[in-house]
């Protein structure tokens, strides 16, 4: 993993992530695939709405989890 700080994926935004927001498009995606947005906690809300309404939104998990999940392979 890299020293790389994650910037939150809102349009604009430069602050550092705090979350990982997990989606799901169904008419593009397998159901077992996951895509990821980043968010700062200004824009977590915002963000797990816009993907909410559209039924994309699947987890919202703190970075520092989801990075463990991932490197821990659960």
């Amino acid at each position: 993993m890299s020293d790389e700080t994650l910037i939150c994926s809102a349009k604009g935004c430069r602050a550092p992530a705090e979350w990982v927001l997990a989606w799901n498009n169904p008419t593009l995606h397998t159901p077992e695939r996951r895509k990821t947005w980043l968010a700062c906690e200004e824009h977590r809300e915002h963000l797990s709405q816009f993907l909410g309404v559209r039924g994309f939104l699947k987890d919202v998990v703190e970075l520092e989890r989801w990075q463990a999940r991932e490197t821990t392979g659960d």
